[in-house]
């Protein structure tokens, strides 16, 4: 079978792709909560986390990111939609805040974030080739 014939084979085992999505969404509620000067203890950053985890665990489920976790178009841009949307509805139904600048901010921020890492891994990934 030539290259080109075998099917994609992702980059990183699931497990650890989903691990470095909810780490990196720990880390824009940290700097989030940082930069708006509250407390960033592990509590309060994972009170701000929780509903973009839901959105993200949502997002992987629905998407089947599974199949290709490094993927960014099949699984990555989707992903950021997902999480986003779930986050924010949750943030609503529970009377958190969800101004229009919190929605672009948390938006660019994830896709930086969640398209950025699987960019680098997929850079990696050819250069080895």
């Amino acid at each position: 079978m030539t290259d080109a014939a075998r099917p994609a084979r992702s980059v990183l085992p699931w497990p650890a792709a989903g691990g470095i999505d909810a780490v990196l969404v720990v880390v824009f509620a940290a700097i989030g909560r940082a930069s708006h000067e509250h407390s960033v203890d592990v509590l309060g950053v994972l009170e701000t986390a929780w509903p973009f985890l839901a959105g993200l665990a949502v997002g992987w489920t629905v998407l089947r990111a599974w199949r290709a976790p490094t993927a960014i178009l099949r699984t990555g841009l989707p992903l950021v939609v997902i999480t986003v949307a779930v986050g924010m509805i949750l943030r609503v139904v529970t009377g958190a805040g969800t101004a229009f600048a919190f929605i672009i901010v948390a938006t660019v921020t994830l896709l930086v974030f969640l398209l950025g890492w699987r960019g680098i891994a997929v850079l990696i990934a050819r250069s080895r080739r």
